[in-house]
């Protein structure tokens, strides 16, 4: 556990004063065992003929590396497979790359990542013990919304990765994840606040806004501090 001074300096990120421990950090997390790095293309280039559902992790990131199952890999220069530890009990699910996540391989860097990270920080995690990825591997133009065919053809992916994980928890980080995640078209207001359940997988799902809304929204910041806590108790087998 960080010294108090650290979580106030985190919690001060997340524009919340005063440290509560309404739950403890997940116990029993295993020191990484590997961070996945941003992705290199290899030669093969045959992604689109390749079962993800087959494929162990450096595999399975070698053939996002090659994709080209939708428009986006024309105008990508990197794919995104994400970061984090492979036998992580957490997984963060964002959106879809942008441009500088685009530009250096990785989710959530930037500002919005910055805030990630303390938001992590402020529950005793951080990208060292969880897994962070995106519903989309590449970025969409003008970091639109993916497009529903866009989706389609990455899900082989993510659904690799959470089988490859086996989670104990997957938090939903924005509308589009949480959407595509769950199957649905309900709004995020409706999403929050409870526990969902994986339709595939079955795997708890906990919903919360997404760092580049808080950026632009800092009041609902408590809201999303509740969504923290509620993810934590989850996870720790506590009922909520």
């Amino acid at each position: 556990m960080r010294p108090a001074s650290d979580r106030d300096a985190w919690l001060a990120a997340l524009g919340l004063v005063r440290w509560e421990r309404r739950c403890a950090p997940v116990q029993g997390v295993a020191a990484p065992t590997q961070e996945v790095v941003p992705d290199r293309p290899s030669a093969a280039g045959k992604a689109a003929l390749v079962d993800p559902g087959q494929l162990d992790w450096p595999a399975l990131r070698a053939c996002v590396a090659d994709c080209t199952r939708c428009e986006l890999h024309r105008d990508r220069t990197r794919t995104v497979f994400g970061v984090g530890n492979v036998t992580a009990d957490w997984l963060i699910v964002g959106e879809a790359p942008g441009a500088e996540e685009d530009r250096r391989g990785e989710p959530f860097v930037g500002r919005a990542g910055q805030l990630l990270d303390a938001m992590l920080a402020a529950i005793g995690q951080s990208r060292e013990t969880v897994f962070i990825t995106n519903i989309l591997k590449c970025r969409p133009p003008n970091n639109r919304d993916p497009s529903t065919a866009e989706a389609a053809a990455c899900r082989p992916y993510l659904e690799r990765q959470i089988e490859l994980l086996g989670p104990r928890l997957i938090l939903a980080v924005g509308r589009i994840a949480a959407q595509q995640l769950l199957e649905t078209a309900a709004p995020l207001a409706r999403l929050r606040g409870q526990v969902h359940r994986h339709p595939r997988h079955d795997v708890p799902v906990v919903v919360t806004y997404h760092p580049a809304y808080l950026l632009r929204s800092p009041a609902d910041k408590a809201q999303a501090w509740e969504d923290l806590l509620l993810a934590c108790r989850t996870a720790a087998g506590v009922a909520a």
